[in-house]
């Protein structure tokens, strides 16, 4: 019974003796590597629950392969107790939820295990016992405790919807919006204290915990996105700001730290309408981001294309939304219905896709897509009106024609009507008032360059540039 876990102390030593944080994560993750599949079930048959400290004490203080400090060695003994405790749990909810019963499957107690792992590796970082570069362990510790809380809430919810916990008896107060993610928001309490644990490391930077700061930010993130506390997100930005000049600039981490704190900086100011910023941020992100991380470009276009279509009105090409059937699902018809200033579709599109922009918190943005709609119609209005003879001095030769740049309100009005605007007076004619407003509007936002003479009935455009960064 003694060579069932060789591999994993073989693993440690050698974590210990390189130094390798990654691979000393690796002891302690709830997935066994691929080396090893069946390392949980062997953890949990190495030893029983009243000998496993004896046990954990002999390997880890008499290893030869390494040696340990006595209150290193106590602090693993601690980690290693409680992951053996976790382990066993873990085992049995998978089983449960294997044999088809589903909701035996305790993840609650699942999620306090490992919480209870996540404990003992704290109190080794908070009495600085563990050096920085098993900093991995962290990671490790802060992901599954989310992953874990997410299980449990969801396997909460299912006995609420089926009626089984509190013995069938369905009390009102008993399951309020509070509890709905009564794990998830204690595991993002948990990661909030990693976080300032890492936070106010003072140590030199080589070996600071500061090196975690943005994998346990982007927990964070994740976390409260998903409880939807994005408000929460901003102190951890305001932190990281605060604390600049101590720590390492951020192209001094892994890029995989950088593209996801960048995505999440630039969706939160997407969602506080700083737009330049997070454009900044998300082109960025998606530079960085690997070509073959097909979800994650996904996912930073999801915001990157409403964002470009506000700052500079450009719409992605369809190679680009081709490349992902969600995105080219969403996106197509709006692109589509803005290059041929059909109002129409565009409002088709939108509400088609209402469900998903809404959930993506990316509606209202491209709700403002509709004045570019307008613009490109009172672009094609212009362009389709007859040219006038140039004006030239006396005794000059006649120059080519130009476009006219007085273009009666009426020709605006039969080209929204035509394009499904809503500019009706309710009686069969045209709002010439709605008309007006939307022509102004359109002035006032630059969309395009003039003004209008309504005792006339006409709108003067500017002859050079009437409709700005179209080239007309």
């Amino acid at each position: 019974m003694s060579n069932e876990l060789d591999l994993l102390w073989a693993d440690f030593a050698t974590a210990y003796n390189t130094p390798d944080g990654y691979l000393l994560a690796t002891t302690i993750t709830p997935e066994p590597p691929k080396s090893d599949p069946a390392r949980l079930h062997r953890w949990q048959r190495w030893t029983n629950a009243y000998s496993v400290q004896t046990d954990l004490r002999y390997k880890l203080q008499y290893n030869p392969n390494i040696v340990l400090e006595k209150k290193e060695a106590s602090t693993w003994l601690d980690v290693f107790t409680a992951y053996y405790s976790f382990a066993g749990k873990l085992l049995a909810a998978e089983e449960a939820q294997k044999a088809g019963k589903r909701r035996d499957a305790d993840w609650s107690a699942v999620y306090e295990a490992w919480k209870d792992v996540m404990s003992a590796l704290y109190r080794g970082y908070s009495n600085n016992i563990f050096a920085a570069w098993t900093i991995p362990c962290l990671y490790i510790a802060g992901k599954y405790l989310r992953v874990f809380a997410i299980k449990a809430d969801a396997n909460a919810a299912s006995q609420r919807d089926s009626g089984l916990a509190f013995g069938a008896l369905q009390e009102e107060d008993a399951f309020g919006a509070a509890s709905k993610n009564e794990k998830l928001e204690d595991a993002a309490r948990q990661i909030n204290r990693i976080f300032a644990l890492c936070l106010s490391d003072r140590s030199e930077v080589q070996s600071s915990r500061k090196w975690a700061l943005y994998y346990i930010a982007n927990l964070l993130f994740k976390t409260y996105f998903k409880l939807n506390s994005i408000s929460l997100s901003k102190n951890i930005l305001r932190s990281l700001k605060a604390s600049g000049s101590d720590m390492p600039p951020l192209s001094a981490f892994p890029k995989a730290h950088q593209v996801t704190f960048k995505y999440y900086s630039g969706v939160i100011s997407f969602l506080e309408e700083d737009y330049a910023t997070a454009e900044e941020f998300l082109v960025s992100a998606y530079e960085m981001c690997n070509i073959h991380a097909t979800q994650n470009l996904q996912l930073i276009l999801t915001y990157l294309i409403p964002t470009k279509l506000l700052t500079s009105h450009r719409l992605p090409t369809s190679t680009l939304l081709q490349q992902t059937p969600a995105l080219d699902r969403l996106f197509s018809p709006i692109c589509t219905a803005i290059k041929h200033a059909d109002l129409r579709a565009f409002t088709l599109a939108l509400e088609h896709g209402e469900e998903e922009f809404v959930k993506r918190r990316i509606y209202l943005t491209l709700e403002r897509g509709r004045d570019i709609v307008l613009r490109n119609l009172f672009r094609k209005v212009f362009l389709a009106g007859e040219c006038e003879p140039a004006v030239t001095k006396e005794g000059e030769a006649p120059g080519p024609p130009v476009r006219r740049t007085r273009v009666p309100v009426k020709e605006f009005a039969a080209a929204l009507r035509m394009a499904g605007a809503e500019v009706g007076d309710g009686e069969g004619g045209v709002d010439g008032d709605e008309v007006e407003c939307l022509i102004a509007n359109g002035i006032y936002k630059n969309f395009m360059k003039g003004y209008i003479a309504r005792e006339r009935g006409i709108v003067v455009l500017s002859k050079g540039g009437a409709f700005p960064g179209t080239g007309v």
